[in-house]
């Protein structure tokens, strides 16, 4: 159903997955409850807006915590998953139950690194028509030289390969009930948000804002998971890998070509090991972009090995409200 009453205080829900979160979670309940009463006070929104924190198979206390948060706060509610899916389907997962509660829903990690400060904003762009506001990072300051370097290669190589995505966005983000309805229709299990949502379409825009420290506990995004998301984005939405084997067949093509005419001058100058050169090297080299090709092809079939199986994506444990 659609709550709202009057655009211009619309129902709001703020969506927040978590995995073992438990330091930071009292902190992120205080600061989004008293956002959300502050604009309910100012008649922004209505007061029926909340925020729910959705657990993603947590390990530590994480639940314990929501379970306290929403007992205590008025505008914050839980969802429970069943196991550990992934933040991407714990997103979709909080997205998807509570869309027909809310006129839009705003997607937030709970470490408290994305500035809330910024919600008014995008809440002032919904309200005069625009259907999904971006977050997008001013600058990387707080971001070490590596990470700040990796990130901005995988933001030129999406956009390379000519996939729609927001360059310096991540999941901080505000979608109206038809962007959401829209989104549901979306029925792969390999999710890339950062690549569905622009591809949708409608109405945007953005907001910027500095990104600041997180307030405790660790980072659950290491390296390791921040590649494997980065690889998952660009197979999701992008061919050009597949392209990228016939453009390496190509090259070594042309590099056998060069080789043979090193090999015959070698051999007429007489300094060259008989045999060698024309034995191992082309072993070696070919035997190494085989290995790479197949296992681009591999991933590809990979995903859809599990998209043809179309088993569920999360189940829910327990809801509360």
């Amino acid at each position: 159903m659609n709550g709202k009453n009057n655009m211009n205080v619309p129902i709001i829900g703020i969506v927040s997955p978590c995995y073992n979160e438990e330091l930071v979670l009292n902190e992120t309940s205080f600061q989004l409850n008293s956002i959300l009463s502050d604009l309910v006070e100012r008649n922004c929104i209505s007061e029926k807006s909340f925020a729910v924190f959705v657990d993603d198979g947590s390990k530590d206390k994480t639940w314990l915590r929501i379970e306290e948060n929403a007992k205590q706060f008025k505008h914050i509610k839980g969802l429970k998953l069943a196991g550990n899916v992934g933040h991407q389907k714990a997103l979709l997962a909080g997205l998807l139950t509570f869309k027909d509660d809310a006129d839009a829903l705003i997607s937030i990690d709970a470490d408290l690194q994305d500035d809330v400060r910024v919600i008014e904003e995008m809440i002032q762009k919904f309200t005069s028509g625009v259907d999904v506001v971006y977050g997008v990072r001013k600058e990387r300051k707080t971001d070490t030289f590596f990470k700040k370097n990796t990130a901005l290669l995988f933001y030129n190589l999406m956009k390379k390969m000519k996939v729609n995505i927001i360059h310096n966005h991540a999941d901080y983000r505000l979608c109206s009930q038809r962007v959401l309805n829209a989104l549901s229709e979306f029925g792969e299990v390999n999710l890339f948000l950062r690549g569905i949502i622009p591809s949708i379409g409608f109405s945007n825009d953005v907001v910027y804002y500095d990104r600041l420290e997180r307030f405790a506990g660790e980072s659950k995004y290491p390296f390791r998971k921040m590649a494997a998301f980065a690889w998952n984005g660009v197979t999701s939405f992008s061919n050009y890998p597949l392209k990228l084997v016939t453009i390496i067949g190509f090259l070594i093509f042309f590099f056998c070509l060069i080789m043979t005419g090193y090999a015959l001058f070698a051999l007429y100058a007489g300094d060259v090991v008989p045999g060698w050169l024309s034995t191992v090297l082309p072993m070696y080299f070919l035997g190494g972009i085989q290995l790479f090709c197949f296992g681009i092809i591999g991933e590809y079939i990979g995903k859809i090995y599990s998209e043809v199986k179309q088993r569920p994506r999360y189940f829910i444990d327990k809801r509360i409200e």
